[in-house]
């Protein structure tokens, strides 16, 4: 017998493959974005501002599904590009509010276009069942 054989279901670990699959992803969405100066995380994160408004950083780590620290380490990057901001809470001292500012509007709907380019590859790449699975485990809870 292999001395493996017992670990050899883990050629196919549904962990990698998935790490892997969203390396292959971002790496469109970077591609794509390149020539307007921003990356498909930053732009994930100002899309959902725009969308949601000024958001505590923790209700948009959750709605992101990100740690908090992350999070925190990302808004810093986008606020040095004058892309976001991030004031004090009114009923908290110690929480934050982060919100996209106009440059960081503008940058968006300058990138759009490429989003839009990297979206309709991935979504080809991966067809019809790929999108809705995709979607379908995001909200997943797997316990």
């Amino acid at each position: 017998m292999n001395r493996n054989q017992d670990i050899a279901d883990c050629q196919n670990c549904l962990c990698l493959a998935s790490r892997s699959a969203a390396r292959a992803i971002t790496s469109v969405y970077e591609r794509e974005m390149r020539p307007y100066g921003i990356r498909g995380t930053q732009f994930t994160l100002l899309t959902a501002l725009m969308l949601m408004g000024e958001t505590p950083i923790g209700e948009l780590a959750a709605f992101l599904s990100m740690d908090r620290t992350t999070l925190t380490r990302n808004i810093a990057l986008l606020e040095a590009k004058d892309w976001a901001k991030t004031r004090t809470g009114d009923a908290d001292a110690r929480s934050h509010v982060v919100s996209v500012t106009g440059a960081g509007e503008k940058m968006v709907r300058k990138a759009l276009p490429a989003w839009r380019a990297a979206q309709a590859k991935v979504a080809d790449a991966i067809g019809a069942a790929g999108v809705a699975a995709m979607h379908r485990l995001a909200r997943a809870e797997i316990s």
